[in-house]
């Protein structure tokens, strides 16, 4: 496939493909113990809070698509805190344990300390706190860290592209410099929201020359530095295999510099596989969701700013919970509802892609998939 920059990919409207989940007639109370077709259960929940960024990154929300003219959802669409809070009680009832804020960008969100206070309300049934995150592209957390942790949000995970101020003013395309997002990550470790991530997606030809930099500055610095391989989310990014540096590459840059071994995950369907610097300066994790495929322990929903429930990040279907919030229906329908959803769940795209035609993986009609800007990573 030959992609023109200056192509302009029409962005499927999919905030509207869902379905309406159905309510079973007979109720069963949830167990946690709620598994899908393949066996995964249910334990990480992933919240979009506004589908609203202050950056333009080329392979999240490029400029050409969401521009000035672009139809953001109306307020009134937005769940409300309290709507989210609810169905996060919900969730937390069938299994989950760890709830990621994401966006857009979700520091845009009003108020947003006041949700990150109702959800820390929640407990699993076993009276367990949750595991409560947020990830941000740091433009504003260093005016924020502080009341997010005293909201009770526990950790961030920082999206950074590079350190090279040219290049990352470059891929945020809107001039945004680096020295802002580093402050930001300074003034939440100084706050306690730590271990902090540090996001950073890879493009071959755009960025990769950062690696280095990347691992030499968060060395020794308590922070885990994770390299994500550039994927093929949504339909408006131009994306081409050929951009993406598998991360077995990326441990081979890395190992030459500083030796690296091998760990195991904290828990069974981690995103990222984890590496540790042999002389003891910390680890780096890298996200192979193109060349190491991880569908078969993936234990995560995505919750759409209006409500909408998605079982996998490369789905183009959601399932509409916000029409059942807002009718007339219970708590214990709903939970009912949501066990059907998931125990019918057998996406494994990323699996999948490699059979594939490459000229149709972003690009098939049939094949589109819900952006990353309205879902959240």
């Amino acid at each position: 496939m030959t992609y023109k920059a200056n192509k302009v990919i029409p962005l499927a409207d999919t905030r509207y493909a869902s379905r309406m989940p159905s309510v079973p007639a007979q109720l069963s109370a949830p167990t946690g113990l709620l598994s899908d077709a393949l066996g995964r259960p249910l334990r990480d929940l992933r919240i979009s809070v506004t589908d609203r960024c202050n950056f333009r990154c080329s392979y999240c929300m490029p400029k050409e698509i969401f521009d000035k003219d672009y139809a953001y959802l109306p307020h009134n669409s937005l769940l409300s805190f309290e709507e989210i809070t609810r169905l996060a009680r919900i969730f937390v009832a069938h299994g989950v344990e760890k709830i990621r804020l994401t966006g857009g960008e979700p520091l845009l969100r009003k108020n947003i300390e006041a949700l990150i206070e109702m959800l820390a309300t929640l407990t699993t049934p076993e009276g367990q706190p949750l595991d409560i995150t947020l990830t941000t592209n740091g433009s504003l957390l260093a005016q924020k860290a502080q009341t997010l942790k005293d909201a009770g949000l526990q950790r961030v995970t920082v999206s950074l592209d590079g350190l090279d101020d040219a290049i990352f003013r470059s891929m945020n395309d809107v001039g945004f410099p680096v020295a802002d997002v580093l402050k930001g990550i300074d003034v939440a470790r100084q706050v306690g929201l730590a271990p902090i991530k540090i996001n950073m997606v890879v493009k071959r030809g755009t960025n990769d020359a950062e690696i280095l930099p990347m691992a030499r500055h968060f060395r020794h610095s308590g922070a885990v530095l994770r390299f994500i391989e550039y994927m093929d989310v949504g339909a408006s990014n131009g994306w081409r295999m050929e951009e993406v540096m598998p991360s077995a590459q990326v441990i081979e840059r890395l190992h030459a510099e500083f030796p690296l071994t091998a760990i195991d995950p904290n828990y069974v369907g981690e995103t990222a596989g984890r590496w540790r610097y042999a002389d003891g300066a910390g680890e780096i994790g890298v996200i192979s969701s193109v060349t190491q495929a991880f569908c078969r322990d993936c234990n995560r929903a995505r919750l759409s700013t209006e409500g909408k429930l998605f079982l996998c990040l490369f789905t183009n279907q959601g399932h509409d919970f916000r029409a059942l919030l807002r009718g007339d229906y219970s708590d214990e329908q709903i939970a009912a509802a949501v066990g059907p959803v998931w125990q019918a769940r057998g996406d494994r795209y990323s699996e999948l892609r490699a059979a594939l035609p490459a000229d149709t993986i972003a690009t098939d009609g049939a094949l589109k998939r819900v952006e990353m800007s309205y879902i959240g990573g």
